[in-house]
């Protein structure tokens, strides 16, 4: 699953409260740990004091998460910082970003200059998302987004692998149809068919799937299934549909809140995790 953890740390927020949890996973205890500070762009008689001060937040940080100094590869960097965590995730070949978020949407994150939110636009790496208004708990309960595509698949088994080894853990799998539609012949749903591949393959990887079926909004729906299963981890995939000469540019209607990810990112009641398919050639 997730080898090499980049850990965006700003020092708020509940990021270090989730990486705790995280290495208390069977499956992520041997990971390694590359943990980032920014330190945002000053003047030249400025710039040693504040990395400094960076250095010492970083330290405490490696000490609240309890872990050695030696495992940690910690980073501090001077920059823009969403601009920073991109370009640090791919000098280390991150399998992971966790960042910390406000969850702010639509305009509000522009305004603000949310890096958390263009991290999450714009990486093409899995990366998870801890809002600052959560309360963070133990990864027991896991749901997963099924449609039925290549990457909603890769999805479902990095679900199957969080829940495999926590004792007593449930994962489940929700579809969301926009409507209501008609069954087949034989009584079934469009969605029983992808609902039905879904825990065929959970049970390949060890895992029952619960299935749910809703319909309405999808980003809205999701969000509603993860409150009534109270989800500890909210599991999503996305397919980047930019062709890859845009894979640079800041795609606007994302930014202002108009995809599904980005509704969940704001809205959904646990951490979400998203896996980013492979964008599509020009």
């Amino acid at each position: 699953m997730f080898r090499n953890l980049l850990i965006a740390d700003s020092g708020q927020g509940h990021v270090e409260e989730m990486v705790r949890m995280l290495l208390d996973l069977p499956q992520l205890r041997e990971a390694r740990l590359n943990l980032l500070h920014v330190v945002g762009e000053q003047g030249a008689e400025t710039v040693e004091g504040h990395r400094r001060e960076a250095e010492g937040l970083v330290s405490e940080a490696v000490s609240r998460i309890g872990l050695e100094p030696g495992r940690v590869n910690t980073l501090i960097r001077q920059g823009d910082a969403k601009q920073t965590v991109l370009k640090v995730a791919d000098e280390v070949d991150a399998d992971l970003i966790v960042m910390g978020s406000r969850g702010l949407g639509r305009l509000q994150s522009i305004l603000a200059n949310s890096a958390s939110q263009y991290v999450f636009q714009l990486s093409t790496r899995p990366m998870l998302l801890v809002r600052d208004d959560l309360y963070v708990r133990h990864v027991n309960r896991v749901m997963v987004a099924v449609d039925g595509t290549g990457v909603g698949s890769e999805a479902l088994s990095i679900a199957c692998q969080f829940v495999r080894d926590i004792p007593g853990g449930t994962l489940t799998g929700v579809h969301v149809s926009r409507r209501d539609l008609a069954p087949t012949r034989g009584g079934s749903q469009p969605a029983d068919a992808v609902l039905e591949a879904a825990v065929k393959r959970a049970r390949t990887l060890g895992v029952e799937l619960k299935p749910m079926h809703v319909t309405g909004d999808v980003g809205r729906a999701v969000c509603e299934a993860a409150e009534s299963c109270r989800a500890d981890l909210v599991v999503i995939a996305s397919q980047d549909r930019r062709p890859l000469v845009a894979r640079g540019l800041v795609d606007l209607d994302r930014l202002l809140g108009s995809s599904v990810s980005d509704y969940i990112r704001v809205h959904a009641p646990a951490p979400v995790l998203l896996i980013r398919g492979g964008t599509l050639s020009a």
